[in-house]
């Protein structure tokens, strides 16, 4: 597990690699505005548009699953996105 991991172009939050070759990248986003699935899809937005799971494809990772995470306050939310989510 790594966190401000270099990959792609730019800095994931957080980059899991499993024994199993599945690879995990996580975008934490604070919703300034309290809007939770606004700051989850720019989270996963931010994943997609810096290839952060190019460095996991690198390290020979199969499996890719995104999560994009966002909170405010005492609320949080999570929605898995890219192409295996």
């Amino acid at each position: 597990m790594k966190s401000n991991a270099e990959s792609g172009e730019g800095y994931s939050d957080i980059s899991i690699q499993t024994p199993e070759r599945t690879g995990i990248v996580i975008e934490l986003k604070y919703a300034e505005n309290g809007n939770l699935e606004t700051a989850c899809s720019e989270a996963l937005n931010q994943i997609e548009e810096r290839k952060y799971a190019e460095g996991l494809k690198r390290r020979g990772m199969k499996k890719i699953i995104q999560y994009g995470i966002a909170c405010w306050e005492k609320e949080c939310m999570v929605v898995r996105g890219g192409p295996n989510g």
